[in-house]
């Protein structure tokens, strides 16, 4: 290919993005332009600084090794106006309690996520699975052989997070208590109990169109 100028690396960087409409890594853009890394990273990152700056319709998002056009959160209620789109339903408290537990502790079983959280958690692993924000990634090499779960490049999208590394850092909870959230989702001292794990309530397990999820 012959020698680009910048500015037309940066329209070509924008065009495969756009035409992909998926994470892109880097090494596949560097591929097709024949450019060094350094340099489509540079590119990459002045176009995300101006999407965000001049407060474009358009956000450039940086998933790992990957990166993705999409449209700016500003105007979601636009969008889903605009085409017809339901709000997708917000997460409840069980499901954002595994989802925290699963994203610090990965790759995890679920005997360790309800012995954390002091619940069976299997009703409320099944709808994170649903909502691909976690995935199964293989099976513990002990008796019964269960899954290990993950966290996804989806749920990355959806917490806003470049990597597993931006996540804030877990307190030292102490002990072998079970993990609360608060209202805000902070962490909280866990509280001490014994017993068989009860269930997550019933009625955060099958909500109504618009509910949590």
């Amino acid at each position: 290919m012959e020698h680009l100028e910048m500015k037309e690396i940066e329209s070509a960087v924008e065009a495969i993005l756009f035409a992909s409409g998926e994470p892109v890594q880097t090494e596949r853009i560097c591929v097709a332009l024949e450019i060094d890394q350094p340099t489509v990273e540079q590119v990459l990152q002045r176009l995300m600084d101006y999407y965000a700056y001049e407060r474009r319709g358009i956000r450039l998002l940086h998933i790992e090794d990957s990166w993705q056009l999409c449209s700016s959160p500003d105007y979601a209620d636009l969008i889903r106006k605009a085409f017809e789109i339901r709000k997708p339903a917000k997460l409840s408290q069980p499901a954002l309690e595994v989802l925290t537990i699963i994203a610090y502790y990965q790759p995890t079983t679920r005997a360790y996520v309800d012995q954390i959280r002091g619940v069976d958690s299997a009703y409320t692993i099944g709808l994170l699975l649903e909502r691909k924000l976690i995935e199964e990634c293989g099976r513990l090499q002990v008796p019964g052989r269960p899954h290990l779960y993950r966290t996804t490049r989806q749920f990355l999208r959806a917490f806003h997070l470049s990597s597993l590394e931006d996540l804030p850092e877990m307190p030292d909870l102490g002990g072998e208590g079970q993990m609360r959230l608060g209202e805000n989702g902070e962490i909280v001292d866990p509280e001490a109990g014994t017993g068989p794990l009860p269930s997550d309530p019933p009625e955060q397990m099958e909500p109504e169109d618009g509910e949590e999820v």
